[in-house]
């Protein structure tokens, strides 16, 4: 390990406990959602107490309970990025693949108020509610009628992709964007796929592969703000399936892998 000691997980939420040195008194008692907390650093959020730079904390919403502040940093962060990172999407069209997900669910509200028209696929009907529910403008069922029925509602193709699975979706992505698109893409369902490539360099495609660990300083705290805007403006934000305390922690990462019912899984301090 890096460290002598690491206390796993990056996201949380709570009230501010203490300042450092330089910063405001006005942030001691406030309601916070923090995210990067054991990112390159040793002392993350499954404890009582953790300690994050002033820039990896945001005002939590009073209309937004701490479960849903706790659950947005990677996810949303990472949504935000994959929505943005080819340029402006207003006015165009935005295709989220894993839309029911809970990294594609945050993509979805993020283009939908950044003005894109957003086409989501999830991979069961269950999963249509939360991404309808995230704002986006038509929900497609993934499966071998997805491009014909993506074509029927963009007959000029897609703008942009934010992909979950790229080794099993790239050549449909390809076929379905438009010249001069673009690819986000945060996940893959095979670490070594093969692309089109003569495909792609006739069709001008941009692609982008997306680590948030690693992304500006600048792209995160964009993030934070619009995130943080999208709660306050009344986005109901992720489906809650478990909450266990902290004693059952290894539970939870159990659960994590092999969950048992839909939604997130938030341990409670």
């Amino acid at each position: 390990m890096p460290y002598p000691r690491v206390i796993p997980h990056s996201d949380g939420a709570g009230q501010v406990d203490q300042v450092g040195d330089g910063v405001s008194s006005e942030w001691i008692g406030r309601r916070v959602w923090c995210y990067g907390a054991q990112s390159y650093r040793p002392f993350g959020t499954a404890a009582e107490f953790t300690v994050v730079p002033l820039d990896h904390v945001a005002p939590l919403p009073q209309n937004v309970l701490p479960d849903q502040g706790a659950c947005l940093g990677i996810p949303g962060i990472t949504a935000h990025r994959a929505v943005h990172v080819g340029g402006a999407v207003a006015e165009r069209t935005v295709l989220i693949q894993g839309a029911g997900g809970a990294v594609g669910m945050c993509a979805v509200q993020l283009a939908r108020r950044a003005g894109a028209h957003v086409i989501g696929t999830v991979r069961s009907s269950s999963e249509e509610p939360g991404a309808q529910t995230a704002g986006a403008h038509e929900v497609i069922l993934n499966d071998g009628s997805l491009p014909d029925r993506v074509k029927a509602l963009g007959p000029d193709g897609v703008d942009h992709i934010v992909e979950v699975a790229f080794g099993g979706n790239i050549d449909a992505d390809v076929d379905l964007l438009k010249m001069g698109g673009s690819i986000a893409a945060y996940a893959t369902d095979n670490a070594t796929p093969k692309i089109p490539f003569w495909v792609m360099v006739f069709k001008n495609i941009r692609l982008f592969f997306l680590g948030s660990d690693d992304f500006p300083k600048e792209a995160k705290t964009q993030a934070v703000r619009d995130l943080t805007a999208a709660l306050a403006a009344g986005w109901a934000g992720f489906e809650i399936g478990e909450r266990l305390p902290l004693a059952e922690i290894a539970q939870a990462h159990e659960l994590a892998e092999h969950p048992v019912r839909r939604g997130r899984i938030v341990v409670m301090v």
